[in-house]
């Protein structure tokens, strides 16, 4: 850990001394704008993937230590799969994602039912001397020809006429193969859980963070994957713990599994009991306008390909002036952040001193903000907000043109044809023909702060805040769009996920602002566009507030519940948070709720301060928490802003 903290310092203070330009150093050491993961950028590596397993499973595909052939199992895809996410972390610096785990895994349990129902079949027929009345070879060409595991058994007819106790035999067969292979692929999916909660990362000192987006396969395979995934989580790793990753997305979608005539609709009731137990998995809603594609058909068997997915920290990657919209095959390369309070605070001392007028900054400063006040303020911070986000979309753009330098063979599997059209590259292409499918993200955090030091008040306290609020994103979409235009790019605001970032900004805030009611007063910025933790409100409420920008983020959004009391007794609170997305059109949301455990007896409950359990008085207690999207065990890790900011956390009751 030491020696990769001083490589991160030192690769970082080498980018900004040789690889930018001075000016995007400069705004970042002033806390003007956050550049992530710089001490990745003299690597020349890309953040994260929606990976198209499809590509790998059809023709197999290498590591570099030796070439992986395609799975002839569901045990056998769970285990590549795992490599493929492990492998294709170590050439990126973010996380990896599957888009359709359903859909790539189902043909692994029609391989394995297959092999099962043969299986079944010669056994019964060996045993009760049957062999020499069938021919087997026929019966097995019957079962090569299947493409379901939902059989009609008619097909064996010329095999069960003869008998009754061969129809019989062939019926027992079935059930039994069937049985087989659900137990096969619960064990294979408690298999995957298990390696993405082991596995590590190429820095060796974190497992890969790593999603996998399910839900909208309804063929009988796909239904098993899910069924079987959501029973694997339900149970829990090793003694019954939490499993920290994947994190998991339900892909909600009308007409296939969210109302009671869905043919998932009970797999999506299913999701929401595991949900209340274990966190996960979170909803993404295909039925956002934003997140629905036109050429999405029902009766479409590759339909995944135009259903929006989502890495569980909340990065959208889906529209592509280069392509079809499609998360399949794609990912983000890159994103900045810029720190809208500080620009706000610097627009309102301007503002003061322009007009020869002084106050105190912050919560219930509205009183003393004239008309003329309030349009000065307004117009020297859209267009501080203005220049502060060219120098980071710039800076983007500086940061891909270096990313486009490098050649395929530095990312043998990643640029072999996961990232799409990279099949074509030969290992000396530079990769800039293909990057241009990435998207690069312009990130904002601290709107409620930046709002409060602008009105006085936050936009959920303020109609007025409110309002200005979704103009201050819609300029930052405009931006976005404008240098799409330039660039001919794919930039797109994005709610910034960084509970670490607003620690960041906030001490460097307070430093060179003092303390500000209501602004610099906590150890962080309160996430992205979201109502402040502390900030008591109905779900309902949070939702009509949040839900607007939803549509303006196309880089990434997050709505966020607090549930109050012990979530596992009462499932139909999680499908009341996503009724909430359903109704107000939000893209991504996920259910907060706390789970602590005691590691020596197994008892649990939703007391976020157990410290003694109540069944055998062990004090080894174990009790997760979320943050920025992803589960933790143990806070001792958190900084001092995300601690804090899991300090002042409130419910969020009623509808």
């Amino acid at each position: 850990g030491t020696m990769l903290h001083f490589g991160s310092t030192v690769s970082r203070e080498f980018a900004k001394a040789y690889l930018m330009d001075a000016k995007y150093s400069r705004a970042h050491d002033e806390g003007a704008i956050h550049i992530h993961d710089l001490d990745f950028w003299a690597m020349g590596t890309t953040t994260c993937m929606q990976i198209d397993l499809n590509k790998l499973f059809k023709n197999g595909f290498s590591t570099g230590h030796g070439y992986l052939r395609t799975p002839n199992s569901i045990g056998s895809y769970s285990a590549l799969a795992a490599i493929a996410i492990q492998a294709n972390q170590n050439e990126q610096h973010g996380g990896q994602s599957i888009p359709a785990f359903d859909y790539y895994m189902a043909p692994g349990v029609l391989k394995t039912f297959k092999k099962e129902f043969k299986q079944a079949i010669y056994n019964y027929l060996d045993f009760e001397g049957f062999k020499e009345l069938i021919n087997f070879n026929k019966v097995t060409d019957i079962i090569d020809k299947l493409d379901t595991i939902e059989v009609d058994l008619s097909v064996f007819d010329e095999f069960m006429s003869k008998s009754t106790r061969l129809k019989e035999i062939f019926e027992s067969s079935y059930d039994n193969a069937m049985k087989r292979t659900d137990r096969a692929t619960y064990q294979a999916m408690e298999a995957f859980i298990h390696n993405m909660n082991t596995i590590h990362s190429r820095g060796g000192n974190q497992v890969v963070f790593s999603s996998i987006n399910y839900g909208t396969d309804t063929s009988a395979e796909g239904r098993c994957i899910i069924r079987e995934m959501l029973a694997s989580t339900e149970k829990g790793v090793g003694n019954g713990e939490t499993p920290i990753f994947p994190i998991q997305i339900w892909k909600k979608k009308r007409g296939v599994n969210y109302l009671p005539q869905d043919k998932n609709y009970d797999l999506y009731k299913y999701a929401c009991k595991v949900t209340a137990r274990r966190f996960f998995p979170n909803f993404i809603n295909l039925d956002a306008t934003f997140n629905q594609h036109p050429k999405w058909r029902e009766d479409d068997p590759n339909r995944y390909y135009y259903e929006c997915a989502t890495m569980g920290c909340r990065t959208r990657v889906f529209a592509d002036r280069h392509g079809e919209d499609t998360s399949v095959g794609r990912g983000n390369l890159s994103f900045t952040t810029v720190n809208i309070v500080k620009i706000a605070i610097e627009s309102a001392r301007e503002a003061q001193e322009n007009l020869g007028i002084n106050f105190e900054l912050g919560k219930g400063s509205e009183q003393y903000m004239t008309e003329k006040y309030n349009k000065e303020v307004k117009k020297i911070f859209l267009n501080k907000l203005e220049k502060y986000t060219d120098i980071a979309a710039r800076q983007l753009y500086d940061r891909y043109k270096f990313q486009c330098s490098a050649v395929a063979k530095q990312f043998p599997l990643l640029m072999s044809g996961l990232w799409q059209g990279s099949e074509n590259l030969k290992p000396n292409d530079r990769v800039e023909p293909v990057l241009k499918h990435g998207t690069l993200g312009l990130g904002f955090i601290g709107l409620a702060e930046c709002l409060t030091v602008l009105t006085g008040k936050h936009h959920a306290e303020s109609e007025k805040a409110q309002k200005l609020g979704i103009e201050i994103i819609t300029q930052m979409k405009e931006s976005c769009d404008k240098y799409s235009e330039r660039y001919d790019l794919n930039y797109s605001v994005l709610a910034t996920p960084a509970e670490g970032l607003s620690g960041r900004f906030t001490k460097m805030d307070r430093k060179e602002y003092g303390t500000i009611l209501g602004v610099t007063d906590k150890d962080y910025y309160t996430n992205s566009n979201h109502v402040p933790v502390w900030y008591k409100c109905t779900a309902e409420e949070k939702a009509k507030i949040e839900a607007p920008y939803h549509a303006l983020t196309a880089g990434g959004h997050i709505f966020y519940i607090e549930l109050d009391g012990d979530a596992t007794h009462n499932p139909n609170s999680v499908e009341a948070v996503v009724d909430l997305m359903d109704k107000y059109n939000m893209g991504y949301g996920s259910i907060n709720h706390t789970r602590s455990r005691c590691l020596d007896c197994g008892f649990e409950n939703a007391d976020a301060n157990l410290k003694v359990c109540p069944m055998c008085g062990g004090e080894n207690i174990d009790t997760i928490q979320r943050i920025t999207g992803y589960l933790v065990g143990t806070t001792s890790r958190w900084n001092k802003g995300k601690l804090a900011e899991l300090h002042d956390r409130v419910t969020h009751t009623g509808k």
